[in-house]
Order: C-alpha cells, then sequence, then structure tokens
C-alpha cells in the first residue's frame, strides 16, 4: 500500500497537479471523507485520492503499531486513542465554524469505533522490543509525512514538497525492513555453507567477502537515495526537463554550459504547459548530476555483480540479489532515458520513481540480510568454540588437579 501511495504521489506530481485542491485537511471546504464523488474530477482526482490512499496507510499504520502491543493495545485502545478521539470531538465543537457535523462524525466515530475494538482485541504475546520501537518510528514518520503533504499545500511551497517525498521512500524501508522482520524467512534464515566450510582462514575469508558485499550494497542504496532526492528536486521545482536530449544534453552538449544567456534561451524554447517556471542554471546542473550519478551508479551495480558471480557462481544468493538489483537499476535507467525522450509523459515518470522505490528498498533488505547471515555465522562459531573449548582442556585440568 505504501508502494501503491508513492505511486499515486507520482502520477500528482507528473500531471503537475499537487495544488488541484487548495486547501488543507478540508477538501474545498469539505471534510476529507465527504468531499462528493461527483466533484472528483480532472487533477482534482488525482490528489484528493492522494490524500485518501494516505489516510489509509496512515490508520493502518497505526494499528500496526498498536497490534505490536500485543495485549497491551487494549490499554492503549481504551485509556489512550478513545479519550483523545473525544477530545478532538470537544475541539471540533467548540472551534470549528464549518462543516461540524462532518468532522464530529468522523472523530466521534473513531472514538466509538477504538473503544468496540479494545474490547475484542486478541489477548497475545508483544512484539519482540525491535519490532515494537520500529512499529512506533514507522507511526511517528507516517504522521510528519503527513503534515509535510499538509505544509506543502497551505504554505505553497515547492521546497516542502522534495521533503515530503524523500520521507515517504524512508518510510516505505522502515515498513519493508519490519515486514522483512517478522517473516519467516528472518526467523529461519541459517548461514550461508561457506561461512562455515573449511578451516578458520577459509571462513574468515569467506566472511569478509561477504561482508564487503554487504557494506557496498549499502552505499550503492545510499546513491540511489541520493538519486531520489535529486530527481524529487527537479520533480518539486518543475524542472523534470530542465535539460532536454538525450544521450547529450539539448543534443549538442555532453554537459550544458549555464550562463545567462543560455538559460534565457533554453526558458524561450519550454513550451511544455506542465512546466510552471522558467529554469535556472541550478536546474541544469542538478539535472545534469542525476544523469551523471545514474550513470555511476549503474556501473558501481554492474562491477558488484560481476565481482560477486567471479567468485560465489550464478547460483549463490549473493549473486542472484546483486543481479536481481542490477536489473532494477538498469529498469529505472531504461525509463529514465524514456522519461527524457517522451517529454516527461506521466505514466514514464511515475513509473521512474515507483521503480526507484522498490530499488532503494531491494538494497537496503539485501544489505539487512546479509549482516543477519554474518551475525549468524560468528554466534554459530562461538558456540562451536565454547563446546570444543572444555573438551581439549580437561585432561590438562585434570592433571593439573592431580
Amino acid at each position: 500500500m505504501t508502494w501503491f501511495l508513492i505511486g499515486v504521489g507520482g502520477v500528482v506530481t507528473s500531471h503537475g497537479v499537487g495544488m488541484a485542491v487548495p486547501d488543507w485537511p478540508n477538501t474545498y471546504g469539505y471534510n476529507m471523507f465527504y468531499f462528493p464523488f461527483s466533484q472528483w474530477v480532472g487533477g482534482i482526482f488525482w490528489e484528493h485520492s492522494h490524500r485518501l490512499v494516505a489516510s489509509l496507510v496512515g490508520f493502518m499504520t497505526l494499528m500496526l503499531a498498536i497490534w505490536s502491543q500485543g495485549q497491551g493495545g487494549r490499554r492503549l485502545l481504551r485509556f489512550f486513542f478513545f479519550p483523545a478521539g473525544l477530545l478532538i470531538s470537544l475541539l471540533v465543537l467548540f472551534f470549528v465554524r464549518e462543516n461540524v457535523g462532518q468532522h464530529l462524525s468522523i472523530t466521534l466515530g473513531f472514538s466509538l469505533f477504538v473503544l468496540g475494538v479494545s474490547f475484542a482485541w486478541p489477548r497475545m504475546g508483544a512484539a519482540p522490543v525491535l519490532v515494537r520501537r520500529l512499529a512506533w518510528a514507522a507511526l511517528g514518520l507516517v504522521v510528519c509525512q503527513g503534515m509535510l503533504g499538509g505544509l506543502r499545500v497551505t504554505l505553497y511551497a515547492d521546497q516542502i514538497g522534495i521533503f515530503h517525498a524523500s520521507t515517504a521512500q524512508l518510510f516505505l524501508v522502515l515498513i519493508s525492513v519490519i515486514a522483512l522482520i517478522v517473516s519467516p524467512l528472518w526467523a529461519n534464515q541459517k548461514p550461508s555453507q561457506l561461512l562455515n566450510s573449511g578451516s578458520s582462514s577459509d571462513q574468515a575469508a569467506q566472511r569478509v567477502k561477504a561482508s564487503w558485499f554487504s557494506w557496498a550494497m549499502l552505499v550503492l542504496s545510499l546513491v540511489v537515495f541520493m538519486q531520489l532526492i535529486l530527481g524529487a528536486t527537479m520533480r518539486h521545482q518543475h524542472a523534470g526537463l530542465a535539460v532536454s536530449g538525450f544521450p547529450l544534453a539539448y543534443d549538442r552538449f555532453l554537459w550544458p554550459p549555464t550562463d545567462q544567456d543560455f538559460i534565457n534561451q533554453i526558458n524561450s524554447e519550454r513550451i511544455d504547459h506542465r512546466e510552471f517556471e522558467p529554469i535556472t542554471a541550478l536546474h541544469v546542473q542538478v539535472h545534469m548530476v542525476h544523469r551523471a550519478t545514474a550513470v555511476l551508479l549503474l556501473l558501481g551495480a554492474a562491477v558488484l555483480t560481476a565481482w560477486v558471480v567471479r567468485r560465489y557462481g550464478w547460483r549463490h544468493a549473493h549473486a542472484m540479489q546483486s543481479l536481481f538489483f542490477l536489473g532494477l537499476i538498469s529498469t529505472q535507467a531504461a525509463l529514465g532515458i524514456a522519461t527524457v525522450l517522451s517529454n516527461k509523459a506521466a505514466d514514464l515518470a511515475t513509473l521512474h520513481v515507483m521503480i526507484g522505490a522498490l530499488t532503494l528498498v531491494s538494497g537496503s533488505l539485501i544489505f539487512l540480510n546479509v549482516r543477519r547471515e554474518l551475525h549468524l555465522a560468528n554466534a554459530s562459531s562461538r558456540v562451536r568454540s565454547k563446546a570444543i573449548l572444555p573438551a581439549k582442556l580437561k585432561p590438562e585440568w585434570s592433571s593439573a588437579s592431580a
């Protein structure tokens, strides 16, 4: 659902309809959840849909955080969220002047809902401490994300949209990490035979290789995140096509000039109706850095994959992970090229955003998976050494005692 939400947000930005609904948290004066469907037209459809999907993801994250408390979720619902809903209802009653009935129905309905759920909440054990902390961190992050989205509308600040988009990527990674940690894959994971076979020097060498692979994957994932930030900067500054043409910029430059005369000439030629503002030299530089980093990222992923395949073979898990990551990077690069050549077609630009998010998640989860494997291998070695050491020393201790 979070990945789908990022896709809907990408459609909003690709179509340039982020301000199709100019008020928040209301929608044209209506409570968001009471906005008439007959008025979902044009860009309003995408922006309002984005808000509703975001509300659903926020509600699901709230349920995840409470669910992680196990039976303790009963107390949270009954003694915190129910009174909080009643308090918000009172504030609505005394301070809201428009559509009071709509707002009260939502807040009171939520209060009664959580009160009823608290009596039917299952009596189960709480999740591990790490999962609980991550779940509450996800709730805090999704609240922050919603506030950033609202401020971007009320303050009419494109810059806030950059933080809004970047935080969405981090939230997706966090939710995916939680899903990995609570999955059977994580619970039943065992270290590779290569990490625990052969002599101690062979095991150490294999673990060094695996460690290098994990840290290289982390570096590539951080570069992907930087790319997503650069992409969000271009999209929310309405400079997604600050530089046209591929592979040469404007079909004639390896790196275009940024003097004022050239920028004025380019602005006079920009006729795309989705571009609301003229480009600047900074827009051109950010776009070109985005392109150059994409090339470096693709080369880095290819080199890492070749290195892993050479040392482990095609069928090893690390090789398969590298190939999958390289495939996503290649798809992302192809979509970026297609976006430029198609004059920033909305569907291609949105897919570019969604595959970028999937690439970031994949790299992050591969890193965690390999670090978990190394941790299990080291723990297994420590257990074996403790089991073997007393057996070897026992005769010496016996003779010394005698």
